[in-house]
């Protein structure tokens, strides 16, 4: 038989539906696509306000659904660009190693501008004076409020931590992630900027943010323990 033979007529369709007329019942997902004319002119009838409903829930989960799809694809994003951190954390030997690994990868698979890490402690590192800030240095000063709450700030920085962070780069630095270092008994700060303003935003989650900053920690303090730096 040809296609045209095969096709279904309106009547056979019609006269299949007055021979089963349960058929609905296991096919109610059909319902939603279904345009049925009401023969009472404007009026609308129950079961057609129903349908109308269930179209419109049907709709607002498809768009919910989209939304989880979304986040699940940047969280998996998110879940990679973290373990290619550690990874490149793992395969540093000194101080300098780890900061200048910090500044590629987060660059390059976090999209920042600016990197700045300052650990807190007694006895500064001379040799390292960049990385490090005395407990009792004024530096620390507009770092204080940040630290006592133990969670990240996002947003654009004051000017007088974007000079302690990003130095002479202070002023073309217009949003940035601040983010309190603690892991055991080392503490710091780890700042990420950018160019943008809109790129850290107030309204960020920290999940990733405070995972990321235990994670260099960590390090951190494997190597201030093993006395590797130079």
């Amino acid at each position: 038989m040809n296609e045209q033979q095969n096709a279904l007529t309106s009547d056979q369709v019609a006269d299949y539906l007055r021979a089963n007329p349960e058929f609905f019942n296991d096919h109610l997902d059909l319902l939603e696509d279904l345009s049925i004319p009401h023969p009472s002119g404007n009026a609308v009838s129950l079961i057609t306000k129903q349908l109308e409903i269930l179209r419109n829930r049907n709709q607002e989960m498809e768009a919910q659904l989209g939304g989880l799809i979304e986040i699940a694809k940047s969280n998996d994003t998110s879940f990679n660009r973290m373990h290619k951190l550690t990874l490149a954390l793992l395969e540093t030997s000194t101080l300098e190693e780890t900061v200048a690994s910090l500044e590629e990868v987060l660059s390059g698979y976090f999209m920042t501008d600016f990197i700045a890490v300052r650990i807190i402690t007694s006895k500064p590192d001379a040799a390292l004076p960049h990385l490090f800030l005395a407990q009792d240095s004024a530096e620390l000063e507009p770092f204080l409020p940040i630290l006592a709450t133990d969670q990240p700030k996002c947003g654009r920085p004051t000017l007088a931590q974007a000079k302690v962070l990003f130095g002479a780069a202070a002023l073309e630095v217009q949003s940035a992630a601040i983010i309190p270092m603690k892991f055991a008994d080392m503490s710091g700060v780890l700042a990420i900027g950018s160019l943008s303003n809109d790129r850290f935003h107030y309204s960020m989650g920290s999940f990733f943010l405070t995972h990321m900053s235990e994670i260099i920690s960590a390090r951190f303090l494997s190597l201030l323990s093993q006395k590797k730096y130079a």
